[in-house]
């Protein structure tokens, strides 16, 4: 298995200042938007609306997943306060697993369920993962699920970045909508595993070739161990 590395201070924090841009870029486009009925919105405004029951427990399990990833991410602070970090790792799954369920209940019935399940099922499957590494002490193995699974939460703020756009919003279709959803959870999952297998698909290892040992070496160890035997028999011989 490839060996866990984690990026450099100043990579991690050019990522976590990007993902804070796109996520308040976000917020200020769709959800600001929505409560301002914006015109582009406003059939989706009714929609939510009507869904509030279900969208509520869905939107604040979700926020708090998303928000919950600098905290879980950030070695210093678990290091200092492992106690903490479990605790909110309890609470990122638990999240995870009413976010997930409420989403498909939301999409029961429309023709976005297919997207909206299969990104579900990955997050429940990938978060889950992470827990099992975690009670198994696989430290390494569960830092690269919990990467894929925190990719799987973005999702819901990558899906969300051209909805400005007129041809994104408006002339996708629900069929490709779906696939557009399914498309951004793989592609998260496999950009996180290229970056979690940067240094192996960029590094040539070496060959190391074991030295076999000489036939020389191994008579004269045949003949080292032969030796004391027959001074041991001749000695025997001479006290008879």
């Amino acid at each position: 298995m490839a060996s866990f590395t984690l990026p450099t201070p100043s990579a991690k924090a050019v990522l976590w200042i990007f993902l804070g841009v796109t996520t308040v870029f976000v917020f200020i486009t769709s959800e600001v938007l929505l409560i301002t009925d914006y015109p582009m919105y406003h059939a989706y405004r009714l929609q939510v609306i009507a869904d509030r029951g279900l969208l509520i427990p869905h939107t604040l399990c979700g926020t708090f997943a998303l928000l919950a990833g600098p905290l879980q991410f950030s070695s210093r602070l678990r290091q200092r306060h492992l106690k903490f970090h479990r605790v909110v790792g309890r609470m990122y799954f638990i999240a995870v697993i009413i976010g997930a369920f409420t989403g498909i209940a939301l999409a029961t019935g429309r023709p976005g369920l297919p997207g909206t399940a299969m990104q579900g099922a990955a997050w429940i499957v990938c978060t889950t993962a992470a827990v099992i590494a975690a009670r198994n002490r696989q430290v390494a193995v569960h830092r690269q699920w919990m990467a894929r699974s925190y990719a799987v939460t973005f999702t819901f703020v990558s899906t969300r970045v051209l909805n400005l756009v007129p041809a994104y919003w408006s002339h996708l279709g629900d069929v490709l909508s779906a696939v557009g959803v399914i498309a951004f959870t793989l592609a998260s999952i496999v950009l996180v595993d290229l970056g979690l297998n940067w240094n192996e698909l960029t590094t040539r290892r070496s060959l190391t070739v074991a030295h076999r040992p000489s036939p020389e070496a191994g008579s004269l160890q045949i003949r080292a161990d032969y030796r004391p035997v027959t001074t041991q028999l001749s000695n025997d011989l001479h006290h008879r």
